[in-house]
């Protein structure tokens, strides 16, 4: 089977190529995945290059997403069958085929289109288990920066399907009218003068109870200078590449608290019950069309180093997807 490996660290498109790999038996507990459609996340881009969390064993099988079909399935795997249409989680997806936990893997229904498979997971989660790691409920106001970003979309709608309000910071203008066509709402664009002035008109003044940091950098400092009092900032990402930027006034003054979250590491805490709720959640919105995953470009998989690239560049409208 084609697989895509990388053995340095360095520039994805630069190191990534195909190889040819045996077929891999699925152990207990497992299934193989004939892969239909997988997402480029930034977190994979970012592993390739060496810069995030966790760094696999060189040589290293590329891509933490996919959907497609099940192929085969390993010892004690009972409510999965063969044939079955699935999206999961798995070591090395961009590839032919690939092998994934069967508890994780999600039965998906015809209502959900292999686009939208591709990247059932990985963010829209993200966004929920982030909705309800900040504690907000219905009617509270929270504020995220990154607002165009994958989590940052799915987290404004997620939202207002649960009747939180969401403020909405995006850098350039024009990214209002990307999110307007999504249905999302309460945007402002950080480049217009007197912005700050904009989020407290939108929000009538009410608190904000929760900021979530995509950014950080002086973005940081803008997002606690908005929390009401007792808020909390949550960082999740860094695209500026510089340390967060907050005042210690306004931390002290506004008794505020400071988290960080990173979704590998939660996501094994979070109960079975709740997690099937969650997808549940997700499966949901995605079918009423009430969530939108949004694809910028489709490439082959013997073009993985130019879909790395593509989803390299800024401002895309959406994922870039590898057909298997």
């Amino acid at each position: 089977m084609r697989s895509a490996v990388y053995s340095r660290f360095a520039n994805p498109a630069e190191v990534l190529h195909l190889e040819e790999r045996a077929l891999v038996e699925p152990g207990p507990g497992q299934v193989r995945i004939k892969m239909g459609m997988a997402s480029i996340h930034n977190h994979d881009l970012l592993t390739i290059s060496g810069q995030y969390g966790v760094k696999p064993e060189l040589p290293a099988l590329a891509g933490s997403e996919a959907m497609g079909v099940v192929d085969a399935l390993g010892e004690g795997v009972s409510h999965l069958s063969i044939g079955q249409r699935v999206a999961a989680y798995g070591q090395g997806t961009w590839s032919e085929y690939y092998i994934a936990d069967a508890a994780r893997a999600v039965p998906l229904p015809d209502t959900v289109p292999d686009e939208a498979a591709a990247q059932l997971v990985s963010m829209p989660l993200s966004a929920l288990t982030l909705l309800d790691f900040i504690e907000v409920e219905k009617g509270d106001w929270v504020i995220q920066n990154a607002a165009n970003g994958a989590v940052g979309k799915a987290l404004a709608m997620f939202a207002k399907r649960r009747g939180i309000n969401v403020v909405n910071l995006v850098r350039r203008q024009s990214a209002i009218g990307e999110l307007a066509e999504l249905g999302i709402g309460n945007a402002v664009a950080t480049e217009t003068a007197g912005w700050k002035d904009e989020v407290r008109a939108m929000t009538a003044d009410a608190p904000i109870r929760a900021a979530v940091d995509g950014v950080g950098g002086a973005s940081s400092g803008d997002l606690l200078s908005l929390l009401g009092e007792k808020g909390v900032l949550v960082s999740f990402g860094v695209m500026s590449g510089e340390p967060m930027q907050i005042s210690a006034g306004d931390m002290i003054f506004k008794q505020a608290v400071v988290k960080g979250f990173w979704l590998a590491k939660l996501s094994p805490t979070i109960a079975p019950e709740t997690m099937k709720g969650l997808i549940g959640e997700i499966i949901s919105g995605v079918a009423s069309g009430e969530v939108k995953l949004g694809v910028s470009e489709i490439f082959d998989l013997a073009d993985v180093a130019k879909a790395a690239a593509a989803a390299g560049e800024p401002h895309r409208r959406g994922k870039v997807l590898i057909r298997g």
